[in-house]
């Protein structure tokens, strides 16, 4: 599984013109099931994406986390984390979970999220065409893959 965390002042997605999940300061997350990811997987990087601490406090250093700065998740599937664009100009997503599997895990995810974190989720519609609008702070982006958490 693959997480892309972009901290925000505010993001939307949007699926045909609605609103299907907006936040104000927070995470927005990308969330990218690969074909061999597992509950385990998920449960690690949920928990991690949680304790992470990269809000800036009043020293201007990223010692803060979510619950501190009382953020919200904005939640987008997006399988395209698994292209593979190493033969050729046109990417291939061998590797990129089925689309039932990512589904179950991706909204595992988001459960799991919401089991760990007092504030609901906000999602994007997995498999549907979303338009992500955000203000990135910073930017600070944090790429985490479950593959380097298994020992």
């Amino acid at each position: 599984m693959k997480l892309v965390i972009q901290v925000v002042d505010r993001a939307k997605v949007e699926v045909d013109s609605r609103i299907t999940g907006q936040i104000g300061k927070g995470y927005l997350v990308l969330v990218g099931v690969g074909q061999d990811d597992t509950k385990s997987d998920v449960e690690v990087l949920a928990k991690k994406l949680i304790g992470l601490r990269i809000f800036e406090d009043s020293n201007g250093k990223t010692n803060l986390s979510l619950a501190d700065i009382d953020g919200e998740i904005l939640s987008v599937s997006q399988f395209t984390l698994y292209a593979d664009c190493s033969h050729g100009r046109r990417p291939s997503f061998i590797y990129a979970g089925a689309p039932d599997l990512a589904n179950e895990l991706y909204e595992y995810f988001n459960e799991v999220l919401e089991s760990l974190y007092p504030k609901p989720v906000q999602k994007g519609i997995f498999g549907a065409d979303m338009k992500v609008s955000l203000v990135n702070n910073g930017p600070f982006t944090i790429i985490l893959d479950s593959k380097d958490f298994k020992k």
